[in-house]
């Protein structure tokens, strides 16, 4: 009995003895890298900025939007025709609208600060699979904020992509409530030569110039 006891004893003292030790602090976790412009500068919500291309020659300037076919709506964002034209300013807004800086592997609306010519907002979007091309196109007819799955075809991320950038489509705004396809942003060539932004496997290498 009293070797129980002492035993008893000694393992409650190692208990107690482990319970008084304080456990390791888990480090949080780092935010992500910022995503610099071309000056080196961190890019800021709700800045304008110039989407271009950095090395690929012969595909086109920077980034615009305009009516293809023979619709009038949505609007389909694309590339200019001329290597010289910075295209139209865009906005980046983060999921977390009080974040200040742009950060990779962060969930953000794209805009052009402008309406576009059907929609009062100018807020990139996945369209649905088109059949004829086989394409699934960005068109401004997206909604601003809001994340969720409602609104899961609005938010893009950006990427390293050496020492560029790429944008992405692959949003985590709704978790595990919702699938999604996750795919580069490239270009699409249309039968009327227009440059069109589309989900790719081959994606558009960018930089960001202050507007």
């Amino acid at each position: 009995m009293r070797m129980m006891g002492s035993a008893f004893l000694v393992l409650s003292f190692l208990l107690f003895a482990l319970a008084a030790k304080p456990l390791p602090r888990v480090a949080a976790g780092a935010a992500p890298e910022p995503v610099l412009d071309i000056a080196g500068k961190v890019l800021r919500t709700g800045t304008n900025y110039y989407d271009i291309l950095p090395v690929e020659r012969g595909r086109g300037g920077g980034i615009t939007f305009a009516i293809t076919g023979h619709k009038s709506c949505p609007v389909d964002v694309m590339l200019e025709d001329y290597e010289d034209s910075d295209g139209l300013p865009l906005q980046f807004i983060p999921a977390n609208r009080k974040k200040g800086v742009i950060r990779l592997s962060t969930d953000l609306n794209i805009k052009f600060p402008g309406p576009a010519s059907c929609a009062a907002t100018a807020v990139w979007k996945v369209e649905k699979y088109d059949k004829l091309t086989s394409q699934m196109f960005i068109s401004t007819s997206g909604v601003e904020g809001n994340p969720g799955p409602e609104t899961v075809d609005n938010w893009f991320k950006i990427e390293k992509y050496g020492n560029d950038y790429k944008l992405v489509f692959c949003p985590t705004v709704c978790n595990d409530h919702c699938k999604v396809l996750c795919k580069d942003i490239g270009i699409y060539v249309d039968k009327e030569g227009f440059k069109r932004l589309a989900l790719s496997d081959v994606p558009l290498k960018v930089k960001f110039k202050k507007f």
